[in-house]
C-alpha cells in the first residue's frame, strides 16, 4: 500500500487540529487544546489504489519552530493552515511557505482557509 506523507502547519488556534481530526474521524473538536505534535493515519484511494496518509499535525508556537526544517524535510505534502479571523496568521504562514520552498523544491503550495464559519461578516 502506498502511503503518503503530510505535514499541516500554521499559527496556534487556527485549527489545524480540528480540521485535521474531522478528515481523519469526521468529528470536529470544539475545544482549543494547544498540540505539540499529533500523527494521524488515514486510508484513502488514489488513483483507484488502496493507499494511506500519514498526518503530522504539528504545533502553531514559535517554541517549536526549529522543529520545522525536520517536518518539511520528511514530508511529501503540505498544508498551509490560517484564520479568516486572525489577520496575523495569514502572516505567519508566508515564512512557513518559503521554508518549505527552500527545503523542497519544485513544490505546489496548498492553501488553506479555516475558521470562516465564525466571522463571516468581516
Amino acid at each position: 500500500m502506498r502511503e503518503y506523507k503530510v505535514v499541516v502547519l500554521g499559527s496556534g488556534g487556527v485549527g489545524k487540529s480540528a480540521l485535521t481530526v474531522q478528515f481523519v474521524t469526521g468529528t470536529f473538536i470544539e475545544k482549543y487544546d494547544p498540540t505539540i505534535e499529533d500523527f494521524y493515519r488515514k486510508e484513502i484511494e488514489v488513483d483507484s489504489s488502496p493507499s494511506v496518509l500519514e498526518i503530522l499535525d504539528t504545533a502553531g508556537t514559535e517554541q517549536f519552530a526549529s522543529m520545522r526544517d525536520l517536518y518539511i524535510k520528511n514530508g511529501q505534502g503540505f498544508i498551509l493552515v490560517y484564520s479568516l479571523v486572525n489577520q496575523q496568521s495569514f502572516q505567519d504562514i508566508k515564512p512557513m511557505r518559503d521554508q518549505i520552498i527552500r527545503v523542497k523544491r519544485p513544490l505546489l503550495k496548498p492553501l488553506l482557509l479555516n475558521s470562516l464559519n465564525m466571522h463571516f461578516n468581516r
